[in-house]
């Protein structure tokens, strides 16, 4: 099963104009549900901050989706964004100069080696410490960098399949995860609740999202698009008609898992005060 090589193919085709670049992030806003709940959860956290010259960073920001969000929503915000990935970076910091989004840069780091110190009133790591190995490290380095009384938004996988992996994977195919390069195949929430109190701050709150309607509507939404298109790349001419047809009961579903309470998921969205 591979995610990453058709996420890249995606971003091509869509990076080669700035408005392609701009219909791309919007896709995703409409289709993804982590992204749903992120926007959310900014939205309540930072009610009427707009004004405000807050300092923000996009901890493996990827293809900047959420950097141009906190950009455009923020405006007075100095958002930096970073990846280990040389081209991400390139990438980003050659869109924003394009469109003149100009409260947002980019830069190469690894946030197992970050120093910053007192620096930040918001860190947002989306879909990232899953990747990394010494989260404990990265938690500490975060909890450092952040001034007193600002907030740090996780987006993960749960421990409750969050990775898509099931036992006849790892016995039969060897294969781990639906979405490759997963040190962990998802957090428990306490433990990441303690590690955070451990790494230094004072506050933490946690809950699941993908919970039944949000687990269906990702595997509408994402699972079976991107299975069609490892079958073969023929399939990105069916895709518009597909999603003419599914996304109106992605919506759906999506809004009962935004909106809905669970007793568990597959993801999780995780709040921690300094």
């Amino acid at each position: 099963m591979q995610y990453d090589p058709i996420k890249k193919s995606l971003g091509k085709v869509f990076n080669k104009k700035p408005f392609l670049r701009v219909m791309f992030y919007t896709l995703l806003d409409l289709l993804l549900l982590r992204t749903w709940h992120i926007k959310r959860a900014i939205r309540k956290n930072f009610k009427n901050k707009e004004k405000l010259p807050l300092n923000a960073l996009d901890a493996g920001m990827g293809f900047g989706q959420y950097s141009y969000y906190l950009a455009k929503k923020f405006p007075a915000w100095k958002i930096l964004g970073v990846d280990v990935k040389d081209e991400q970076v390139a990438d980003c910091n050659g869109f924003f100069q394009k469109i003149n989004l100009k409260n947002a840069a980019f830069e190469v780091q690894d946030l197992t080696k970050l120093e910053t110190e007192n620096t930040y009133d918001f860190i947002l790591s989306v879909d990232v410490m899953e990747h990394i190995l010494e989260d404990d490290q990265v938690f500490a380095a975060f909890a450092k960098a952040m001034r007193k009384d600002g907030l740090l938004l996780i987006s993960t996988p749960s421990d409750k399949g969050g990775s898509d992996v099931h036992e006849h994977e790892h016995s039969e195919s060897g294969e781990h995860s639906f979405i490759g390069e997963h040190v962990r195949d998802g957090y428990n929430i306490d433990d990441i609740r303690a590690q955070l109190l451990r790494a230094g701050f004072t506050k933490t709150e946690a809950h699941y999202n993908y919970g039944t309607a949000g687990k269906i509507a990702w595997k509408l939404s994402m699972k079976y698009p991107i299975l069609m298109l490892n079958a073969s790349k023929l399939f990105f001419v069916v895709l518009p008609f597909y999603y003419l047809i599914t996304y109106p009961f992605c919506l759906i579903l999506n809004a009962l898992d935004l909106y809905g309470t669970h007793k568990t998921g597959t993801g999780l969205i995780v709040k921690a005060w300094k």
